[in-house]
C-alpha cells in the first residue's frame, strides 16, 4: 500500500483580514506551497485555529483547497474532535468534498480510555470509509494513545498513519516494531525533532514551520533519503525554530504568512499576536535564515 505522502505535510494555517478568512491570501499561500514541493496540505488542524473556525468556516476552506490543489498533492482534512458523532458528521462532509484523508485527534477534556480510544477511531474510520491520519499529541490533549493501541488501530483498513507529536523516541520505537510500516506510515509532529525522526526511519513531518520555508524543509528528507547526514544542514533550521518557540502554535508563524502577505497578522482569540519587538526579532531571524546567515 502506498503512504498517503512521504516528506512534508505542511499544518496549513488560516490568513485573516478583519476577522474574516481572507480566501485571497489562502489561495496565494496554497499556491506558493504547491511552487515549494510541499507533499501534503493538512487543512483545518490546530495550526488552522480550527477550534475557532465555524462549520461552515471549515468546510468552505476545505472546499477551496481542495479545488485549487486539483489533487497535485494529498489534502489531509483536520476533522477529529472529542465527539464522535461530530466527528463523523465532520469527516463525510471532507469525504464529500474530496479531502483525500482525515486527521483525527484523540479525544481532549472527556477524554477516554485506550478502549474508548480503539472504539472511538475504529467507529469513525469503518463509517467514513477515507484513510485516517491518527493524531497524538498529549501535551494539548493530556492523552496519549498506547502503543499497543496503535498496534490494535493499524489493522483496520482505514487507519494508515499516525502523527506522533510525542516528541518521545522511546514511545515511536515501541510503535515502529508493532506495526508494518510499508502499510503504515509514521510522521513527526515536531519539527525540531526530524533528523533523529528520519534518522530512526519515518516517513515524513506534519510541519509548521514548512508554511514558510517548505523547498527546505521538503530538501531535508530528500537529502536524507538519498543517503545524506542532514545533521549539518539542520542547524539553521533549528535556529528558526527556536525563534519560533517565542511562544504557542500558531501565534509565531502567523507572524511570519503575514509577512511573506499571506493576511494580515491576525488570530482568534484566545489567541494574540506577538508584542512588536517579538514580532521583530523572528522576521529578522528569517531573513537571515532565507540569505544563509543562520
Amino acid at each position: 500500500m502506498t503512504h498517503i505522502f512521504e516528506g512534508v505535510g505542511v499544518a496549513l494555517a488560516t490568513p485573516f483580514t478583519n476577522n474574516e478568512v481572507d480566501y485571497n491570501a489562502l489561495e496565494k499561500h496554497v499556491d506558493f506551497l504547491l511552487k515549494n514541493n510541499v507533499q501534503a496540505i493538512i487543512v483545518n488542524g490546530t495550526t488552522a485555529e480550527s477550534p475557532t473556525l465555524t462549520e461552515d468556516e471549515k468546510d468552505s476552506v476545505l472546499e477551496a483547497v481542495i479545488k485549487q490543489v486539483n489533487h497535485q498533492v494529498a489534502i489531509i482534512a483536520g476533522t477529529g474532535t472529542n465527539n464522535t458523532e461530530k466527528s463523523i458528521q465532520a469527516s463525510l462532509r471532507a469525504k464529500a468534498l474530496g479531502a483525500d484523508a482525515v486527521m483525527l485527534i484523540t479525544p481532549y477534556y472527556n477524554k477516554t480510555n485506550q478502549r474508548g480510544l480503539i472504539k472511538h477511531f475504529e467507529t469513525i474510520a469503518n463509517k467514513v470509509q477515507l484513510p485516517v491520519v491518527l493524531y497524538n499529541v498529549p501535551s494539548r490533549t493530556n492523552m496519549t494513545i498506547d502503543p499497543e493501541t496503535v498496534e490494535t488501530l493499524s489493522r483496520n483498513q482505514y487507519i494508515v498513519a499516525i502523527k506522533d507529536a510525542t516528541n518521545d523516541f522511546e514511545y515511536y520505537e515501541e510503535v515502529k516494531k508493532r506495526i508494518n510500516q510499508d502499510e503504515f506510515a509514521l510522521y513527526s509532529g515536531n519539527d525540531d525533532n526530524i533528523v533523529g525522526f528520519y534518522n530512526r526511519g519515518g516517513n515524513g513531518v506534519i510541519s509548521v514551520i514548512a508554511n514558510v520555508i517548505p523547498r527546505e524543509f521538503q530538501a531535508l528528507y530528500d537529502a536524507k533519503q538519498s543517503g545524506k547526514d542532514i545533521s549539518k544542514e539542520f542547524e539553521a533550521v533549528r535556529k528558526l525554530l527556536k525563534a519560533l518557540s517565542v511562544d504557542v502554535n500558531p501565534i509565531p508563524i502567523k507572524a511570519l504568512t503575514s509577512y511573506l502577505g499571506f493576511g494580515n497578522y491576525e488570530l482568534r482569540l484566545p489567541l494574540l499576536p506577538l508584542e512588536a519587538e517579538d514580532t521583530k526579532v523572528l522576521i529578522n531571524t528569517y531573513k537571515k535564515f532565507k540569505a544563509g546567515e543562520l
